[in-house]
């Protein structure tokens, strides 16, 4: 298990989900991954983070009822200065839609949008470090953005966060994976015209189960959807699934987890 710190610039380190139906939504996820939920800061409306035997794994919001956005997990990436890299965004072909602003006294965010459009945040800690847990079920484990080619976007991700983007794929895969200090962060993966065409570009968020097939019946069971049933990869068995108010995630059962 991997306590909350201050993570280096670039590091994934939260990722929130903002929602119309936050009730029934915190039931679907107390049924799959047995989080329970205590309030967080409400600058953008009513919002909760989620607990694992008792240390933060992730957040969950309600959206204004007059706001028809996508519901997607949004993957945050941390920085030192959040203004700083908000600027960075920009100069580099991506989109700032909100912030920067402070979250109470948890820290300071942005949510934006890369040169393909797809939407991440950047988290600069104060109070808050982000996920205090990695590993157990019911934590998020990777973050990997889909879009339509890795080329162009790494460029934009190593010049904002100072990745070491390594080619990882084929001339029939196209895939890298995001270093920091040498260590793998998180992946891309670039899937050309395959993106679906009501997500386009975007960031996936992997739980750990303890049973990828057991998990995706339940996620049926609460009312969710199986997009593409368990099968094996290098990854481990994996299952890629919706909630009931449409976003997209994947479970994992880790290749060598207990």
């Amino acid at each position: 298990m991997t306590e909350a710190t201050r993570r280096p610039t670039g590091t994934p380190c939260w990722v929130s989900l903002m929602v119309h139906g936050l009730d029934a939504t915190l039931e679907f996820y107390r049924a799959l991954f047995a989080w329970e939920f205590v309030p967080g800061p409400q600058q953008l409306g009513p919002y909760v983070r989620a607990l694992l035997d008792g240390k933060e794994v992730a957040g969950v919001g309600q959206l204004p009822p007059d706001r028809h956005l996508p519901i997607a997990w949004t993957t945050y990436l941390a920085t030192d200065d959040a203004d700083d890299t908000a600027e960075a965004i920009r100069a580099c072909g991506g989109t700032v839609a909100v912030g920067p602003l402070d979250a109470a006294e948890a820290g300071r965010l942005v949510i934006c949008s890369d040169p393909a459009g797809a939407v991440f945040g950047v988290w600069q800690a104060e109070a808050h470090h982000g996920t205090a847990a990695a590993g157990p079920p019911g934590t998020p484990v990777w973050n990997e953005l889909l879009t339509y080619d890795t080329s162009s976007v790494g460029k934009f991700y190593r010049s904002v966060f100072g990745y070491e983007v390594e080619p990882a794929g084929t001339a029939d895969f196209d895939y890298a994976t995001l270093h920091l200090a040498g260590r793998p962060v998180a992946s891309l993966h670039g899937v050309g015209n395959a993106l679906p065409r009501d997500r386009g570009a975007h960031w996936m968020t992997y739980f750990e189960v303890a049973d990828t097939d057991e998990a995706a019946r339940l996620v049926t069971e609460l009312g969710g959807h199986v997009l593409r049933p368990p099968r094996d990869g290098t990854a481990g068995r994996l299952t890629l699934v919706t909630d009931p108010e449409g976003a997209v995630f994947t479970l994992v059962k880790s290749a060598g987890g207990n």
